[in-house]
């Protein structure tokens, strides 16, 4: 066991594992994450590769039917049937100023999924605001509902889907905005918690309303009220955690995923996926309507 009462799974260390989502499983719950750059889909416990595409894969959500994933991946959206085989559904990012990747994603309760976009390569400065956030409604159309962003990660939504949290990683801020469930219709943006010491990164929202939030850079996991008052800090043996995802069923425990890339030394934790206990229960992912079905 690693300090603070962590474990890790056993299999490989991702360059920059992401999207972990609580999903039903033949045997009950399983926990699905994305390799982005290797474009990889795996599942936990034991790990294994369920799709494996030769573009970027940022986030994907369970479709409602039970014949695939809705997939966040290279410059667009994407449904990955259960058979592996992808089918486009929109590639909103093609021909863009700069070089663009899809990055984190999720389904709202109402079925629709939200996924933002991000400049491929960071280093030069040129992929500040060349960044969007869409929304994939059920007939399949792909709607950009915000621009002027850098590295948007989230979202993440309220159990009635009447709230979106959603990290701007670059500036260290987490937003709040309302959401019309009937319409998909975003309110705007909001100041939900100002992040120091490393950037917010993936979030999910617990079965008590609290939003938590993995702190790229900054070696930890936030939890936070429904209103954005911090409540407490879990310290990890990684310092690049990027997504965090709970247990519905007891013993309830948190696992986190984490990257390697960009460290010049890497630790033993580094790119691994970590799981300790806590006492409050997630909440399985929210499925999305499969485009014009």
């Amino acid at each position: 066991m690693l300090a603070g009462g962590w474990t890790t799974l056993p299999g490989e260390r991702f360059a920059l594992g992401e999207g972990s989502r609580l999903v039903p499983g033949p045997d009950g719950d399983r926990v699905v994450m994305v390799d982005i750059p290797t474009g990889r889909l795996l599942v936990t416990d034991p790990r294994q590769v369920l799709a494996d595409l030769d573009v970027p894969l940022g986030a994907v959500a369970p479709l409602a039917d039970g014949s695939g994933w809705l997939a966040a991946a290279g410059t667009g959206i994407a449904v990955l049937g259960a058979d592996g085989a992808v089918e486009w559904v929109d590639r909103p990012e093609d021909g863009a100023p700069v070089a663009m990747r899809m990055n984190d994603g999720v389904a709202d309760p109402s079925g629709r999924f939200w996924a933002g976009s991000m400049a491929a390569d960071q280093s030069s400065g040129s992929g500040a605001g060349a960044g969007s956030l869409y929304r994939v409604d059920p007939d399949g159309s792909v709607h950009r509902v915000l621009d002027g962003l850098t590295i948007p990660n989230g979202p993440a939504f309220s159990a009635d889907g009447t709230l979106m949290y959603l990290a701007e990683s670059t500036a260290g801020v987490i937003h709040r905005a309302r959401v019309d469930p009937a319409t998909g219709a975003l309110g705007p943006l909001e100041e939900f918690a100002r992040v120091g010491d490393g950037s917010p990164d993936g979030m999910t929202v617990d079965a008590e309303g609290c939003v938590w939030s993995a702190v790229h850079g900054g070696g930890r996991v936030d939890r936070y009220t429904a209103e954005g008052v911090l409540l407490e800090s879990l310290r990890l043996p990684a310092a690049q955690p990027t997504s965090v995802c709970l247990t519905a069923e007891p013993p309830h425990a948190v696992l986190v995923t984490s990257a390697a890339t960009g460290l010049p030394h890497p630790g033993d934790a580094d790119g691994a996926v970590l799981v300790a206990p806590v006492r409050v229960a997630g909440r399985r992912a929210d499925t999305a309507a499969r485009p014009g079905g």
